[in-house]
């Protein structure tokens, strides 16, 4: 276990270390997050670590993926605690950029995230892809890595930034892992922290009522019937709002035509008293 984990926060400083990897011929894997590190994040880095010679994790919370009224300020961090799991992890480089680094002053372009980011999140957050799609290009074009690992959590992320890499042409592979769950269904998030009590016993049940709907689907259910019922169940459970339950096609998120054959996917965003959850779970 490595005891001390270099940290750039310069991309003159993350260049050099990238450019003397790539002279030895070492593949790279970039692990994007926004920090306050947990078991999920962590399977990530084992999984990079086994996709190529060299590991970069980036710990950066992206103001311009956070609309107005959300969670920018009080979005947890927890730095010094990240890096000592990433040591442990045996991750080989933490890239820990500032905001005045990633966006220095004058700032302007973007990148405008694809048809997969129009409905579903991007239907209650309306910037947030095009936030997303800016900073993972930029971080691309920073460590320039072979591979990328992101969570099945997020899925529609996923599917923007593989899309975004595809139209794009970049030379690199976008690798979704499964998501990491507690042992009662729970995926693991940073923003499990915002739970109260009570509201963490309820939590799993979002997990478990859409995994129920997707076995339905299986099965040659209704899918409208069914979104209905599963929105019955989740406000029964506790869940205070609840903002979508939808069947999508996995890779373009678009709504299918009936039983044509293709893969599915549920996902589900829900509100817990102040604290939104998202899930998701294949057909």
């Amino acid at each position: 276990m490595s005891e001390i984990i270099k940290v750039v926060r310069s991309v003159r400083d993350l260049r050099k270390a990238t450019s003397k990897w790539r002279q030895r011929g070492q593949s790279i894997a970039l692990v994007p997050t926004m920090g306050a590190l947990h078991a999920g994040h962590l399977a990530l880095v084992k999984l990079a670590r086994k996709k190529a010679d060299k590991t970069v994790v980036s710990i950066f919370v992206n103001p311009t993926q956070f609309g107005p009224n959300e969670d920018l300020s009080r979005y947890p961090r927890d730095e010094a605690g990240d890096l000592e799991k990433l040591a442990a992890a045996d991750a080989d480089l933490v890239w820990a950029p500032g905001v005045e680094e990633m966006y220095p002053e004058g700032f302007s372009a973007g990148v405008r995230a694809g048809s997969a980011a129009k409905e579903l999140e991007g239907e209650f957050r309306p910037f947030h892809f095009d936030g997303v799609a800016t900073v993972c290009t930029k971080l691309f074009n920073q460590v320039t890595p072979d591979v990328a690992i992101f969570g099945e959590k997020d899925y529609q992320q996923l599917a923007v930034l593989r899309q975004v890499v595809r139209d794009l042409n970049m030379p690199l592979k976008i690798i979704g892992a499964p998501t990491k769950r507690d042992s009662d269904g729970l995926a693991l998030s940073s923003r499990n922290a915002y739970l109260s009590e009570a509201e963490r016993e309820i939590a799993p049940a979002l997990n478990a009522v859409i995994a129920a709907l997707a076995e339905d689907v299986a099965n040659g259910a209704d899918v409208v019937s069914g979104i209905a019922n599963a929105k019955r169940k989740l406000a029964a459970a506790g869940f205070t709002k609840i903002d979508y339950v939808e069947v999508r096609d996995a890779e373009t998120l678009a709504v299918p035509p009936d039983h044509d054959g293709r893969d599915l996917r549920v996902l589900a965003a829900a509100w817990l008293g102040k604290t939104r959850l998202i899930d998701n779970v294949a057909v």
